[in-house]
């Protein structure tokens, strides 16, 4: 690959993990509050600490630096079942886990949801259907640059 391209790459990769936050995690987040699964409402615009950036913004720009993460582990993967389960697997563990163990913390928030089954499960879903999401848009917008 020239370095053109990896570059391209990149930045296909943060918009696709940007985008999957928007489509895949809020949308799911959306769902599991309608049905009382989820506390916590979608697409929320309340200013986050310390910059003010909308908390919308703030976690479709996380998602898209996961995204550049992604990347970096796919650059020569088949996209086929062990592509998409090694991105649900990815999406739900790495992000979570980072989320309940360094993330919560620093916001002085208790730790893997609190031990709450319903906060747990719900972090593993978002992030999970993240992953996929992601995967989707990064395969999805690097097959049609290579056929454009």
């Amino acid at each position: 690959m020239t370095q053109k391209t990896e570059v391209y790459k990149f930045i296909l990769a943060f918009f696709a993990g940007f985008l999957a936050v928007l489509v895949f995690h809020q949308g799911l987040l959306a769902l599991l509050h309608a049905i009382n699964f989820a506390q916590r409402p979608a697409y929320q615009i309340t200013p986050t600490q310390p910059f003010g950036v909308p908390q919308l913004l703030s976690s479709a720009f996380w998602g898209g630096i996961w995204g550049l993460v992604w990347a970096t582990m796919t650059v020569r993967w088949q996209v086929n079942k062990n592509y998409w389960l090694a991105a649900l697997i990815f999406g739900a563990v790495a992000p979570t886990l980072i989320a309940w163990f360094i993330v919560a913390p620093l916001k002085g928030q208790a730790i893997a949801g609190g031990g709450k089954p319903a906060a747990m499960i719900t972090g593993l879903l978002l992030n999970g259907a993240w992953g996929l999401g992601t995967a989707l848009f990064f395969s999805w917008f690097a097959r049609r640059q290579v056929l454009e």
